[in-house]
């Protein structure tokens, strides 16, 4: 049976559409959920939504700002943290010989030295309570590479390697870290790929469809709920068979 009633859950880039997918399953499941993100007028709408969500603008990328975040959602929750889901990441696409030093760095910088700083001052909470559980959301091209994307798949693969660190630090306080590695599945960003192209990756996926945010979701709450209490240090891949680890 899953437990999530009463649980306090952090979600960064929640306005999306895997971040809305993952609150909704949450909420669904009683757990109390602070989400945030950059875009303020749709956190609003989350929070019109969802009644007992409580929201939080913030930008990951300000990494002096991070541990401030984490005391003011800590605040927020009622004073304790359960689960933390760092969903929240950018983009910045070019081939290797155009991209530029600062294209490579934010990406790196946002995706994976934010990452760790979140999950460095959560563990801090955790710690007292001697319980909780870290989901870092990472990607298929971290395993795979991807056009036009070394920093970008660079940032993914990182968090993972920096993810199983992590658990193999915490696990005899009963804290676990896993990620999850989902594959090409429907957002807006996808939406914004060319049809051609997006056929030509349709054909490199065993389920010849792409993956529904509420199947990144169903994998949260799988790894947020006690189901997944002897599980570390794992990534669970979700794309329909495109990568086979």
């Amino acid at each position: 049976m899953k437990d999530l009633k009463n649980k306090n859950i952090i979600l960064t880039g929640a306005t999306g559409g895997i971040g809305n997918s993952i609150i909704e399953k949450l909420n669904e499941n009683g757990a109390n959920i602070l989400a945030s993100g950059t875009k303020v007028e749709k956190l609003e709408k989350l929070k019109l939504r969802f009644k007992n969500l409580k929201i939080l603008d913030f930008d990951i990328s300000k990494s002096e700002k991070i541990e401030e975040f984490i005391e003011n959602a800590c605040s927020s929750l009622g004073g304790n943290i359960d689960c933390l889901i760092n969903n929240a990441g950018i983009t910045q696409d070019n081939l290797s010989i155009r991209m530029s030093i600062d294209e490579w760095k934010k990406v790196i910088e946002t995706n994976l030295s934010s990452t760790f700083l979140l999950s460095k001052f959560t563990i801090k909470k955790m710690l007292k309570n001697k319980s909780g559980k870290i989901i870092n959301i990472t990607s298929v091209v971290a395993h795979t590479g991807n056009l036009g994307q070394a920093n970008y798949s660079a940032s993914k693969a990182g968090i993972i390697a920096m993810s199983k660190s992590l658990a193999i630090e915490y696990a005899k306080k009963n804290i676990n870290i896993n990620c999850i590695s989902p594959g090409f599945i429907k957002t807006a960003m996808t939406e914004k790929i060319d049809e051609k192209f997006k056929d030509i990756i349709i054909s490199k996926i065993p389920s010849a469809k792409l993956g529904e945010p509420e199947d990144v979701a169903n994998a949260v709450l799988f790894l947020a709920s006690n189901l997944s209490d002897y599980i570390n240090g794992e990534t669970l891949h979700v794309n329909g068979g495109m990568y086979m680890a």
